[in-house]
């Protein structure tokens, strides 16, 4: 409103000088006169005033016309002038419409047409940074990837755009398993741009593939600078790597080296299982059991698991079975209400032949969470107790089809391991095997051979009896199997056979629960 007003008064000031100057000409009286040769001219002051208006209206005029004829001569000559600029601008407005235009091309998938606005925006732009992406990522749309990595090689050459093509290539050769080579190219990029989080992923994962767990550890290192990675993962993570570089050096016979790795590993990550496990072998190793029993129980505390229990086993390995039952209640003790500590203590009772004791330690497992463990160690109990075999087959029976409990599960495809492994063995994840319930459709596949005879069979054969030739059930399918079952002989080949023969009516399955074949009953 204000500045209305302002514009009016100036307005209105104008308009008053002006009429005042022509009224003050107008009122002088006097005349103009110009002589110019023989000629004279007389012009009133109001005329000679718009006159010389008009004159220098003229010269601009000229000058004008003057100026652009330059222009023109300037404009053929190469120079840059106004024209070219013009030109130019126009030129760019055409490049960058052709190049929007290949940009929505290739978002709604139209290859072939983002290809052609983009060699159009390159005539008009001469902006290879800009149009190479595009035929490239177009290229790659079409299927034409010998011609798309024309297009990153292209790239390459310009400082800017190197980066953009070794990261175009990584992603063609790991597209064609050809990691050895993305490899290479994801430390070139790692180098051009160190932050760049998709180049850091890329490159953390294919060195844990490859097993390369110090570069990895590096990578996570930087990606920790980055800021891409929580610091809590980052640990966790430098845990995995580390308990899987003393792993490796373990195998290879550098005990020094891998104890180093194992105690940063377990020192990073108290509650890693395996790392625990590892630290603890290496405390026995060391003649160290104090400090072993003192990793196991942390790791215990943080969850009770078979292997913590098995290493806890080593510390004193020729103990006799109440011994071992006695130096155990201490672990026990850490988490009495925990499945696993119920279990674990129902398997020393078993050893010690104190099955009242077996049965109190496994409570309702075996009804209320009933998996191939628990039922078979129920088994166990009531083939102790004196129990009728068609009881201790019952149990089997379901043994055979029950869920195995707690496994090593990936959590990223649920694909269940026998042993931990620091990537998964089925999507090529990293750190997502964790010790949880297996899937419900995970069930156990031990055959009524091998688990009749495991139980029954090895209670009742004599300590001199030679071991059976028969193979193993892995532990992958029905999980770690009890520690007192470890040392315990095989039963005799016979046993074995007539458990076969008894299964044959329910295919593979052990007969009816309550039937035992007489055969069977006279051995």
């Amino acid at each position: 409103m204000i500045l209305s007003l302002v514009r009016i008064a100036i307005f209105m000031t104008l308009v008053a000088a002006l009429t005042f100057g022509v009224t003050w000409l107008a009122d002088i009286g006097d005349e103009v006169r110009i002589a110019f040769g023989t000629q004279e001219f007389s012009l009133t002051p109001v005329a000679a005033t718009i006159g010389v208006a008009l004159f220098l209206l003229a010269a601009w005029l000229v000058l004008k016309l003057a100026g652009l004829l330059v222009a023109v001569v300037r404009f053929f000559n190469g120079d840059e002038t106004a024209l070219s600029r013009y030109f130019d601008r126009n030129r760019e407005r055409r490049g960058f419409e052709a190049l929007a235009d290949g940009l929505m091309a290739l978002a709604s998938g139209e290859g072939r047409l983002a290809m052609t606005k983009a060699q159009k925006a390159e005539r008009y732009l001469q902006r290879p940074e800009l149009t190479l992406l595009i035929s490239a990522q177009a290229a790659e749309m079409t299927g034409e990837t010998k011609k798309a990595q024309g297009y990153y090689k292209e790239l390459l050459k310009d400082d800017r755009t190197r980066f953009v093509g070794v990261h175009g290539i990584m992603k063609q050769k790991l597209s064609e398993g050809d990691t050895d080579t993305a490899l290479k190219l994801a430390q070139k990029a790692f180098s051009l741009r160190p932050r760049h989080e998709n180049t850091l992923n890329t490159l953390f994962a294919l060195q844990s593939d490859k097993s390369d767990w110090k570069g990895a550890r590096e990578t996570l290192l930087a990606k920790l600078k980055a800021k891409t990675l929580p610091k809590d993962v980052h640990l966790r993570r430098d845990a995995v790597l580390a308990l899987a570089d003393a792993r490796d050096k373990a195998e290879a016979g550098k005990i020094s080296d891998s104890q180093i790795a194992a105690f940063e590993a377990n020192r990073l990550s108290p509650d890693l299982i395996p790392a625990a496990v590892l630290a603890a072998e290496m405390h026995i190793l060391g003649n160290a059991p104090k400090k072993a029993v003192a990793v196991l129980k942390k790791a215990w505390t943080a969850q009770p698991h078979p292997d913590l229990a098995a290493a806890f086993a080593e510390i004193v390995p020729d103990e006799s079975p109440a011994e071992r039952l006695k130096r155990f209640q201490p672990l026990l003790k850490l988490k009495p209400d925990d499945p696993e500590t119920r279990l674990l203590a129902a398997e020393l009772n078993i050893v010690a032949e104190d099955f009242a004791a077996a049965r109190s330690a496994l409570g309702d497992l075996a009804d209320a969470a009933p998996t191939t463990r628990s039922l078979t160690i129920m088994a166990a109990i009531e083939r102790g107790e004196g129990a009728p075999d068609n009881v201790v087959r019952g149990y089997l029976t379901k043994a055979i089809d029950a869920r195995l409990g707690a496994q090593w599960v990936c959590s990223a495809c649920h694909h269940i391991h026998g042993n931990w492994a620091p990537v998964c063995e089925h999507c090529a994840a990293f750190d997502t095997l964790s010790w949880q319930e297996a899937p419900e459709t995970a069930r156990s596949r031990r055959s009524s051979a091998d688990m009749l005879p495991l139980l029954v069979g090895a209670l009742d054969a004599p300590a001199d009896m030679p071991p059976a030739d028969g193979p193993e059930a892995s532990a992958s399918e029905t999980g770690p199997a009890p520690s007192f079952l470890a040392s315990a002989p095989p039963p005799p080949d016979a046993i074995i056979a007539k458990a076969e023969a008894a299964s044959d009516d329910m295919d593979g399955i052990l007969g009816d629960p309550h039937t035992i074949p007489e055969e069977v009953e006279k051995t």
